[in-house]
């Protein structure tokens, strides 16, 4: 290199080194994202391990759309507020305190991250151990039991949830609208919600369109009652 396109070299660089050290944000830098508080869990199994019970395509719409979209619309509403560092039960616990987005869409990041947990490949029978012993005790046998819990899902008007509700050593099956459960402080039933079924025209209607009661028939096919137990256990 001769001496003249040197010196032009080390002009254009000592520019460039000054003009970075005046700015307040290196823009030659890539700037970190701020993480959100909450997260979309990702799927426990693949997205046709429920087939022929809930489709695929179903699966693929449900968590990556509705519950991608109640994440994100929940991150906004508790953005720059003293409950963006709060866990979502603690929200949950205080719902009645807070705007109705954050009711709406943290009620919806927990119910379906408790759904999807729920739900198993090759699922179904009947539980077994402590949770068989207290669903015959309060509801005198598994298949009245069934028939609570389907018809708290199959008679809830317009959208919202079917639970198997521990509440206070006791089982209870209740309903609830929208995205409410039992964790929040305005539902009527409250308790640890240790099953739930999303009757959401969105988490059955392209396999069975109105047919919720053949939905409602089908989710026993997919029950994750280990999860169950897991959370029954864990309430008491």
């Amino acid at each position: 290199m001769n001496r003249r396109n040197f010196l032009t070299s080390s002009l254009i660089a000592g520019t460039v080194a000054a003009t970075e050290s005046f700015l307040p944000t290196n823009i030659f830098s890539q700037q970190k994202e701020k993480s959100m508080p909450f997260t979309l869990p990702t799927l426990p199994y693949a997205h046709d391990a429920l087939e022929p019970y809930i489709d695929t395509l179903t699966m693929q719409i449900h968590h990556g759309k509705h519950h991608q979209a109640y994440v994100d619309n929940l991150n906004k509403a508790v953005a720059g507020t003293e409950w963006e560092s709060k866990s979502l039960e603690e929200i949950l616990a205080n719902i009645s305190k807070l705007a109705p987005a954050v009711r709406n869409n943290g009620g919806g990041h927990f119910n379906h991250s408790m759904f999807w947990q729920v739900m198993k490949q090759n699922g179904g029978g009947m539980p077994s151990g402590e949770l068989a012993e207290a669903i015959n005790r309060d509801f005198a046998s598994f298949d009245k039991f069934k028939e609570a819990f389907g018809n708290a899902g199959i008679t809830r008007f317009g959208s919202g949830w079917s639970w198997l509700v521990s509440q206070h050593g006791k089982l209870v099956v209740c309903s609830t609208q929208n995205q409410d459960n039992p964790m929040m402080d305005i539902v009527e039933v409250k308790g640890v919600p240790i099953l739930g079924m999303d009757v959401w025209e969105h988490a059955y209607y392209l396999k069975y369109q109105n047919r919720r009661a053949e939905y409602v028939g089908a989710f026993w096919n997919v029950v994750n009652w280990d999860e169950v137990a897991k959370r029954f256990a864990s309430a008491k």
